[in-house]
């Protein structure tokens, strides 16, 4: 973390906007459910998709963060992290009405606010230089099952969203000059599927080196 006082207070700015709203979207699916059990998850998307791609969209800042030195996170497993929630929030979920209403999308946002309601914490007070050893422990724990559960939500909701490009058509062109050219969205998306797993196998490579890293300096801290 940067050690300029006012990037420190920008930055736990930043992730106190980001808990705030991923908290928001975390507690009105919660609610929802309770009140309204399986029928909440119809109009999810409807309900907090705007908070939703206002969170994501604040999210690029992140890799920003990187790039000018004032976080020390690596860049390239940010860069997959953030760069698969746009893509598919926006270019999948978003252009298909017919996908924003699967239990899937339901499920889906449920995994990303439930480790960003944990992950945002944690980075708000490593920002101001506070280690609250619970919380720390919590981040470096819990990714073991959100993140590839996340990553497997997010494969299922392209597989669920490849009939509907195919019929439409969405983003597939073909062009006859001045050379024949034909773009056909879903192989892209099933393309993606691949590297969406590799990236998850990277991802979770570097979290659980991060982790070893966390919990021998625990280690070396009880031994002196």
């Amino acid at each position: 973390m940067s050690s300029n006082p006012k990037m420190k207070t920008y930055l736990s700015i930043y992730y106190l906007l980001q808990f705030c709203g991923h908290s928001w979207i975390f507690t009105n699916m919660t609610a929802r459910f309770l009140f309204f059990g399986q029928d909440a998850f119809a109009d999810t998307f409807y309900s907090i998709g705007l908070v939703m791609q206002g969170c994501q969209l604040l999210s690029v800042l992140e890799l920003a963060h990187i790039l000018l030195g004032v976080e020390q996170y690596s860049l390239l497993p940010t860069f997959f992290q953030v760069t698969e929630r746009l893509i598919i929030l926006f270019v999948v979920i978003t252009s298909q009405e017919e996908v924003q209403s699967k239990y899937i999308v339901c499920a889906l946002f449920f995994l990303w606010n439930l480790w960003d309601v944990i992950r945002y914490p944690y980075d708000m007070l490593a920002a101001v230089g506070i280690d609250y050893s619970a919380l720390t422990r919590l981040k470096h724990t819990w990714w073991i099952l959100a993140y590839p559960l996340s990553v497997l939500a997010e494969a299922y909701t392209v597989y669920e969203s490849l009939p509907y490009f195919e019929s439409r058509g969405t983003y597939s062109f073909k062009m006859e000059s001045p050379v024949s050219l034909s773009f056909h969205f879903p192989y892209i998306l099933t393309l993606y599927l691949i590297f969406q797993l590799v990236g998850m196998f990277y991802i979770c490579s570097c979290q659980w080196w991060e982790r070893k890293q966390y919990f021998r300096r625990k280690l070396k801290l009880k031994k002196t």
